[in-house]
């Protein structure tokens, strides 16, 4: 299974890939959490309508370095981050807790 790291998180924090349209379409609707992340690849926005909880999302460029975190309720529809790549997106709360923040890098392994 695919794991992420952060220089602030000492043990690995399970990954889920959403690589194709269908998967990145569908996201985390329909769930009532998430254990760890899910990676949309490629993406640059997404949305909350339909989702059953807020979510952090952090924007990350094409060497997974971190361009912005932001928390977004259910029913939002965000706006494309310019140089945004991928999205990595949470249960709300866990990205400060792995200190992702603007500057930090994701290593991603099994990826």
């Amino acid at each position: 299974m695919p794991t992420f790291t952060t220089p602030d998180t000492p043990t690995p924090i399970p990954l889920e890939l959403a690589e194709s349209r269908r998967a990145r379409r569908h996201g985390l609707l329909g769930r009532d959490g998430i254990e760890g992340a899910l990676l949309l690849t490629p993406a640059s926005a997404v949305h909350t309508v339909g989702m059953r909880f807020a979510i952090d999302v952090a924007y990350l460029d094409r060497e997974l370095r971190v361009l912005a975190v932001r928390t977004m309720p259910p029913g939002r529809i965000g706006r494309p981050r310019f140089r945004a790549r991928h999205v990595l997106e949470a249960e709300a709360g866990a990205m400060e807790g792995w200190g992702l923040r603007p500057g930090v890098r994701v290593t991603v392994r099994d990826f």
